[in-house]
């Protein structure tokens, strides 16, 4: 295929796979898309580790990085606060509340060798989706051959924007609603990713059918991805015939054969239907579209405390969904139950273990049959 996209980055098909497992952003990028690591929670260790190897396995062609960075946050001028200071913040209530969730459903404690996790609260540890944690994930992805880094949260900060065009790499943004993709291209943007609210993860209320189009229109002629419910090429066909250039792809990714997604996680996503997922503030606090599980119903009762905002909601569930994580490898335990992670309305057709690659070819075929049905109807 030909048009902005892929000659911006150089690929076959304008098929971009968002993923955290680094097998899959590579698997894409060498079937012809391109792959894009989310790098939220990698420390720069983890990150460095992880880019080396991709482009060991990529070798010339291209892949991005998904970053989150802020325009703004509280305590900046104070040089931002840390995870420690925020978690002083959680209302003991909700503190409570998790715990007594914990054990309701008998999730066990963690054993008291494992350290690890997404967040460990200590008085230095730099908040999550700041500028003091992203800003050496910028630099890191910058120090690679990384052709494309996208800001999933907001609008791309002016010196994120900057360094990505010092280094000559694309830059793009997730929007919700046109007035967010208007905001991004006059902050700089070179791609626009629409994002619909059937996507999994952090997503707006407005359906891909009505957004791309007005994307597409209020930012023309800047190029734009559709997403949102896209993992088969009818739907990649019907998002570029609404002016998309190409498709941005998360969810999808989750039930590969390269996914690491939990087992347990993995198996409900191939039982689920598209009605299996809601969207939900329980694990970040900000609407995300997720599984729906007993975690979601909790947090969905009126009669319990609601989820706080971000970051507070993140600090204060993250070692509780480690805890549950770590346990629902039991079939039929509480945690099993508990259970969940972010996933699009395109969980319904996810029902087969498949390779990265396999969804790529199978995408593009069905892309070809669907726009040759529609060439057939108007040559009827």
């Amino acid at each position: 295929m030909k048009n902005d996209i892929t000659q911006m980055l150089g690929i076959d098909v304008p098929i971009f796979a968002f993923s955290h497992c680094r097998d899959v952003v590579a698997a894409v990028s060498k079937a012809g898309g391109l792959g894009v690591l989310g790098a939220v929670a990698h420390s720069p260790e983890q990150l460095e580790i992880d880019l080396d190897w991709i482009e060991a396995e990529v070798g010339d062609k291209p892949y991005g990085v998904d970053l989150i960075i802020p325009a703004k946050y509280a305590g900046d001028s104070e040089g931002g606060y840390t995870l420690a200071d925020i978690a002083n913040l959680i209302p003991a209530e909700h503190w409570e509340f998790v715990n007594d969730i914990l054990a309701r459903y008998d999730v066990p404690e963690m054993p008291a060798d494992v350290t690890g996790g997404v967040f460990r609260i200590k008085d230095d540890t730099p908040l999550p989706f700041s500028e003091r944690s992203a800003g050496p994930q910028l630099e890191l992805a910058l120090a690679h051959k990384t052709a494309f880094v996208a800001n999933a949260l907001g609008p791309p900060p002016a010196h994120m924007i900057e360094r990505c065009k010092e280094e000559g790499r694309l830059v793009g943004a997730l929007a919700g609603k046109a007035v967010h993709a208007e905001r991004h291209v006059q902050a700089g943007v070179d791609i626009i990713v629409a994002q619909g609210g059937e996507a999994g993860g952090h997503t707006g209320e407005i359906g891909s059918m009505v957004l791309i189009p007005e994307v597409v229109d209020a930012v023309a002629p800047v190029p734009v991805l559709g997403a949102g419910g896209i993992g088969r090429g009818r739907q990649m066909a019907a998002a570029m015939a609404l002016g998309a250039q190409g498709v941005w792809c998360g969810s999808v990714w989750l039930t590969t054969e390269e996914a690491e997604t939990h087992p347990a996680v993995k198996e409900k996503m191939l039982k689920a239907t598209s009605a299996d997922t809601i969207r939900s503030r329980s694990r970040t606090g900000k609407p995300a579209r997720m599984l729906k599980s007993a975690w979601t119903e909790e947090w969905d009762d009126p009669t319990h405390p609601q989820p706080l905002g971000m970051p507070l909601q993140p600090i204060l569930t993250a070692q509780a969904i480690q805890r549950i994580d770590r346990a629902a490898v039991k079939p039929g335990s509480g945690a099993e139950k508990l259970a969940n992670y972010f996933v699009g309305q395109i969980v319904g057709h996810m029902n087969e273990t498949k390779t990265s690659a396999a969804v790529v070819y199978e995408m593009v075929d069905e892309f070809i049959d669907a726009i040759r049905s529609v060439q057939t109807q108007m040559d009827a």
